[in-house]
């Protein structure tokens, strides 16, 4: 459970001092998804720069140049890969006929086979996500065909974000969840992994108050947003369930860390949502999953609702 998020400002119009605000604002409200580790990319005087850190993102002050076209960030729950040593954390460096910068939300589980499938080559880094980077390298280039070679690789969940050395962002949609909006008047595209991230983001910075598009990206697809605002669009194959039965056994213990690690932070941030740590106890004590109860707290109606009713099933046992 991991966040992406960013933005692109095609108009420059926006003044620096609000998009340091959104940068901000943005990664602190990613936190929902992950405090062990954040970052972000963007492109100085025509080279990629990336800046992370062990830490969560409150503790960061993500100050980009007056200037800067696109900001691309990522706060982590850490799967695999210990974040205590930086370069496990996003976003990741890679360099084809430009150089990049690759970010991931999600889980991949056959990185170790396509390393030795693909010949891919020995790297330090042991977090999952950096295996797309050593893909694209391998074609040799960043575009729509090597980021659909990549995505057709991989096995797991994932949504990926990759920025280049021209300020083109790319968005590649598999299972795990990503919310665009387009702010048309402003020249500015902001996203990020859910629509709670972006809501708590903008009404912080009030942002919100001026009108924009939602574009909606169904998995399979690969957006690009180049530096002029232009959007194009292609795709890519997904895969089919039965192939995950391929996992490894690795994947189970990986697994069961994973919801641990979920359900801790749940715990964590629960007090952030109206709601204690025995409500949340209680909700898993029923069945309801990490997953679920994350959708939970982006509803609280939905939520109260749930909590009564099974506080009511408690004290009175005997009418249900």
């Amino acid at each position: 459970m991991c966040a992406l998020f960013g933005w692109l400002d095609y108009k420059g119009i926006v003044s620096n001092k609000l998009l340091k605000k959104l940068t901000q604002s943005l990664a602190n409200a990613a936190e929902e998804r992950g405090t062990d580790a954040s970052g972000v990319a963007y492109v100085k005087n025509g080279k990629m720069t990336i800046f992370k850190r062990p830490k969560p993102a409150h503790k960061l002050r993500f100050n980009a140049p007056s200037g800067t076209k696109t900001v691309m960030g990522h706060t982590r729950m850490t799967t695999q890969g210990n974040e205590k040593f930086n370069y496990n954390n996003h976003p990741f460096y890679g360099r084809a006929d430009k150089n990049f910068a690759v970010a991931h939300n999600g889980v991949l589980y056959n990185d170790k086979e396509l390393r030795a499938e693909k010949h891919l080559p020995k790297t330090k880094i042991e977090t999952d996500s950096y295996v797309a980077v050593q893909l694209i390298e391998q074609q040799g280039k960043m575009n729509f065909d090597a980021l659909k070679n990549m995505a057709e690789s991989v096995q797991g969940s994932f949504c990926f974000t990759a920025l280049d050395e021209n300020n083109n962002l790319y968005i590649v949609k598999g299972s795990n969840p990503m919310c665009l909006l387009h702010f048309a008047e402003l020249g500015l595209y902001v996203y990020a992994s859910t629509e709670s991230i972006l809501k708590k983001a903008l009404r912080k910075i009030d942002l919100h108050k001026y009108p924009f598009e939602a574009l909606h990206a169904e998995e399979g697809m690969i957006l690009k947003i180049d530096c002029y605002g232009s959007l194009t669009c292609s795709t890519f194959e997904v895969q089919e369930s039965f192939q995950f039965c391929k996992w490894s056994d690795w994947y189970d213990e990986l697994e069961e860390e994973y919801y641990t690690q979920q359900e801790e932070l749940l715990l964590e941030m629960c007090g952030c949502y109206g709601v204690s740590e025995e409500d949340v106890l209680l909700l898993l004590d029923y069945g309801y999953s990490a997953d679920e109860i994350e959708e939970m707290l982006c509803d609280t109606t939905f939520l109260h609702d749930t909590l009564c009713a099974i506080q009511c099933q408690e004290n009175n046992p005997a009418i249900f």
